[in-house]
Parts: structure tokens; sequence; C-alpha cells
């Protein structure tokens, strides 16, 4: 059984629940994402495993990954990559503050504190196969197209955080400041 530190309003950690209890009440927990990209300016997406208890089968951002107890956002995000990719020695950088969001979905409520990072890679990437059921890279017009076509098959998070960042309008920009 996995177990969450939990938070209250305050930032304080109130101790470790259940997975399961966390996002059925809605309880304030931390994690971490990552957008990537290769010196070709296309991003990677992942898509989510068909078992997955969020969003199943929904294509999302490179890496996202849920906090260890005590694990920093920098440290449980190179773990992300390096768990979900086989990405080792990166270096992603934090993009934007840390932040609150939730997101009510059927069955609870996915309370989280959160950490975006961005990074360029042209290293070899191996999808994990259990969390990680496909890989894919998009340049910018493709996935654009894409989510104005069928949004409902990338998870809200993703949808949200191209938004909240305005990764779309700083598309080039990050790829460049990124190499």
């Amino acid at each position: 059984m996995e177990y969450f530190e939990v938070f209250g309003d305050d930032g304080a950690c109130l101790g470790t629940v259940p997975r399961a209890q966390v996002h059925r009440h809605g309880l304030w927990h931390r994690s971490v994402h990552c957008f990537v990209w290769n010196r070709r300016g296309e991003m990677l997406l992942q898509r989510r495993a068909p078992d997955k208890d969020l969003y199943p089968d929904c294509w999302d951002y490179a890496v996202g990954e849920h906090l260890k107890n005590g694990e920093s956002f920098r440290r449980g995000m190179r773990r992300g990559l390096f768990e979900e990719l086989g990405l080792e020695d990166t270096q992603p950088l934090p993009d934007g503050a840390v932040y609150r969001e939730a997101l009510q979905w059927p069955g609870g409520i996915d309370a989280e504190i959160q950490q975006a990072f961005v990074l360029t890679t042209d290293g070899s990437i191996r999808a994990d196969g259990v969390e990680v059921v496909a890989i894919r890279w998009l340049d910018r017009e493709s996935l654009l197209s894409w989510i104005k076509a069928s949004p409902a098959e990338f998870t809200p998070w993703f949808l949200r955080e191209m938004d909240r960042l305005s990764i779309a309008a700083r598309w080039d920009q990050l790829v460049k400041a990124l190499s």
C-alpha cells in the first residue's frame, strides 16, 4: 500500500495517509511533473497505463510523480525521470512557483501541492512499460491540433498546466533557453 505525506492549509505536514484515502478525501499532498523537449523542439508525451486509478489511457506530460516522505521537489523529479523514462543525470529546471491545485474526479478530489519542471534531452528514452505504456514526440502545431480535436484524450492536469504556464506561447523560448 502506498502512503503519501499530507499537509494542512498552513503547509504543515500532518502525517502519512494511504493513497486511496488521500484522493477520496481530497487531502493536500505533493507532486511534481516535467515537460520534456528534444533539441528538434518536439515535446515528449506519455500515455498512462490502462489500470491507473486516475485518467487511464490518457496522454500526459512526460513525467508526473508523487513525492516520497521527506523528498524534495527536485529529488522527486529526478527520481521520476529515471523510473518512468530511464533518464539519468538530468538537471530539470523549475518552471513557475510551487502552487496548490485541486481537481475533482469521479470518486474524489486530487488536491496537490505541485512544482513544474522543464528539461531538454536527446538521451535515450526507456518507458517503464508499467505506468507509461507509450511515448510520443510532437511538434507544437501537431500537439495543439490534437488537443483541439480530442481534448478528452489528455489528462486535465496536462491541459491546465499547458494553459497555466503558457507552454504553447513560450514553446520556442523554452527550447532555446534549455538547449
